[in-house]
């Protein structure tokens, strides 16, 4: 699979055009759907599906306008559809401004597997958030899971301490030259970070 990532408004969030041997899909398409719109015409594809690791509002905010462009399915675990129905009304919290996502959106769950990447379902950041693992390429979308050097926050609505440390264990058992995708900031390896990470030393006691 080939991967494009592109670094999506005001928050830095990483989208993903991920073109599979099932067609183009496109995951966690925060804002900015222009910039989006035009890798799509520079690669000449049209997408099959947004893939959602989370519905935090900046990981949601132009599933609207592509929806409409395209008439995609939307793919989100169950979880988070409150997260999902109030991500508009959280933005203009923050002081930001996105159309809200359209319903209705197809329930992800664990062990599915979609265009050729699987769902883990790794909560903690948000109850109902997911990775994509794709396991032929050693590559992981883990949404904001974890960073390089960081991890996603515990201290969010409906954000739990031990569940996304429970998460994290169960992303480092993955082999360890998995590539991270993440849903901000630059890639990076399970190794690098098992090694470096200090949010990681010491994970055995921490959860």
């Amino acid at each position: 699979m080939k991967a494009h990532r592109l670094v999506l408004g005001p928050l830095a969030e990483n989208g993903y055009l991920v073109e599979t041997p099932q067609g183009a899909v496109l995951i966690d398409p925060g804002d900015e759907p222009e910039k989006i719109l035009a890798l799509l015409a520079q690669r000449g594809l049209t997408p099959k599906a947004i893939l959602l690791t989370h519905a935090h509002f900046d990981h949601v905010g132009a599933v609207a306008p592509l929806v409409a462009a395209y008439g995609l399915p939307v793919y989100l675990h169950p979880l988070d559809l409150p997260l999902y129905g109030r991500a508009q009304e959280v933005a203009a919290a923050w002081g930001f401004a996105i159309p809200k996502p359209p319903l209705p959106v197809e329930p992800l769950a664990e062990g599915m597997e979609l265009f050729g990447l699987q769902v883990l379902h790794l909560p903690g950041h948000s109850p109902g958030h997911v990775a994509f693992l794709d396991p032929v390429g050693q590559a992981v979308y883990s949404g904001d899971l974890l960073f390089r050097g960081s991890i996603g926050r515990y201290d969010l609505p409906g954000s739990e301490r031990e569940a996304l440390f429970a998460s994290l264990k169960r992303l480092l058992s993955l082999p360890p030259e998995t590539q991270v995708l993440p849903g901000h900031g630059p890639p990076t390896t399970l190794a690098l970070e098992a090694r470096t990470n200090p949010f990681l030393t010491g994970l055995e006691w921490e959860a």
